[in-house]
């Protein structure tokens, strides 16, 4: 009875054991060589239809920007004013007094001229009039244009742009006043997108109508890339929409413009072309539209946009566990990735390296990420694109618990149980075996002690001592 208590205790804290031990255990870049060589100091190039960065010089040279400044402006001003057709701003004489002698480029607005909002960004970006920028600062200001210039670096800041600071509406010189062409390109696209914007700065003149001061005049556009009449078409670029250029002796000629063709839209940012030469004087080539136009025309008889997976397409196998009819399973692109590549580029150049893990276990959800795939081009990553779940699959319950008692039985813990149950039983029996020999020669000793002594008999009738 006693033994079967024992072996009955030793199963019962192997089982506890195991059961207590089993709870507790445990994303474009591509920057394309283009072989030209520019005026602009910095530029950037990028694809519109895929974001992907085409080509760069110095992208995050610290630049001023002159008159794209507008672009920053008209987003203020915009998002301050929003009915900026209906709403009616007078020009004030302070307008006219601080532009005096700095040389501005106008676009003949009048002190006490009253022009709906919507007209006075036309006449800010089209001819880049630094006294309808000025103005747009005194009115959303309330009478104090700082208080605009602080709303332009606070919407620079929730953009993103951690090179960019602006110290007035229009864009004339000052050291503090600056931004790179990296910057520009996110401030330009964040204004493409409001209403109004790509229209008015796509037009070659913009007429107009007569006002309190007036009669109906009309202005022309700086960006010599949009007219062909201007200088004899030398920079006319057909298939080129807006956007705004700038200039002054310190920052240059700049231009940020976007193009369209064949279904491809280019944004091209260019900064700080020569503007003036060693001695002083004026240069009259604009290389920043030369740069722009190259670049535009580079990108759309060498680039195309290449799909290198499609959505759902099968880019893998991994092992399924616990799955009673399914050994393994196809994995597929969560979605599919294009990308803007060279023409020349032949498939057999993207390395596409799937990251898979040896096998997942069931159960599994269709569409289930169990992965990834990356792609890359001369030593480039593309993009990284999940790789999911091509069927759902169910768990075998009789499987897992075959393995998870493989697991137990395999583990150290148990291997160490096993060990001090064998320790145990091995003690048990040692002490059973001391324990019978002890009580054998207990035995012995009683019955020796019970024999007569030789020699002696007791009497007749009597009993034995």
């Amino acid at each position: 009875m006693r033994k079967r208590r024992f072996l009955s205790f030793i199963l019962l804290f192997c089982l506890c054991a195991g059961w207590f031990l089993a709870d507790s255990a445990p994303v474009h870049a591509a920057g394309f060589e283009t072989g030209i060589d520019t005026y602009s100091q910095s530029y950037l190039l990028i694809n519109l239809d895929t974001g992907t960065l085409v080509s760069e010089k110095d992208p995050d040279k610290k630049m001023e920007p002159a008159s794209i400044t507008k672009v920053m402006t008209y987003i203020v001003a915009y998002e301050q004013i929003r009915d900026v057709e209906g709403t009616v701003i007078t020009i004030p004489q302070q307008v006219e007094d601080d532009l005096l002698g700095t040389g501005s480029s106008m676009s003949g607005v009048l002190v006490g001229e009253k022009l709906t909002a919507l007209q006075l960004l036309n006449m800010m970006m089209v001819p880049s009039g630094n006294d309808a920028a000025l103005t747009f600062a005194y009115y959303v200001g309330d009478g104090d244009p700082q208080k605009f210039v602080n709303l332009m670096n606070e919407k620079a800041a929730e953009l993103g742009c951690e090179n960019t600071h602006f110290m007035n509406p229009h864009g004339l010189h000052d050291e503090n006043h600056y931004t790179t062409a990296r910057d520009l390109a996110v401030i330009t696209q964040y204004a493409m997108n409001l209403p109004y914007f790509s229209e008015i700065t796509d037009q070659v003149t913009y007429t107009l109508p007569a006002t309190n001061l007036s009669e109906a005049r009309t202005v022309y556009t700086t960006n010599r890339m949009l007219d062909q009449n201007a200088d004899g078409g030398e920079y006319y670029y057909p298939y080129t929409k807006g956007i705004k250029t700038g200039s002054h002796d310190q920052a240059g000629y700049c231009l940020v413009s976007t193009a369209v063709q064949g279904g491809y839209s280019y944004l091209c940012v260019a900064l700080g072309a020569p503007s003036v030469d060693a001695d002083g004087n004026s240069i009259s080539k604009h290389g920043e539209m030369i740069d722009s136009k190259a670049l535009y025309q580079w990108a759309f008889e060498n680039l195309e946009l290449k799909t290198l997976v499609k959505t759902g397409e099968a880019k893998g196998e991994v092992k399924v566990d616990f799955a009673w009819n399914t050994d393994s399973m196809l994995v597929a692109a969560e979605e599919g990735y294009s990308a803007i590549m060279p023409s020349s580029v032949e498939d057999s150049s993207i390395l596409y390296t799937v990251d898979l893990p040896e096998s997942v276990e069931a159960p599994i959800k269709k569409g289930e990420v169990l992965g990834t795939l990356t792609m890359q081009y001369a030593d480039q990553t593309l993009a990284t694109v999940n790789l999911v779940a091509t069927e759902s699959v169910e768990r075998s319950e009789l499987l897992h618990t075959l393995d998870i008692g493989r697991d137990i039985l395999s583990s150290n813990w148990f291997v160490s149980i096993i060990a001090i149950v064998i320790f145990l039983l091995l003690l048990y029996v040692v002490l059973a075996l001391l324990y019978n020999r002890k009580k054998k020669r207990m035995r012995s000793m009683r019955r020796y002690h019970d024999e007569p002594v030789s020699g002696r008999r007791n009497p007749p009738g009597q009993p034995r001592r």
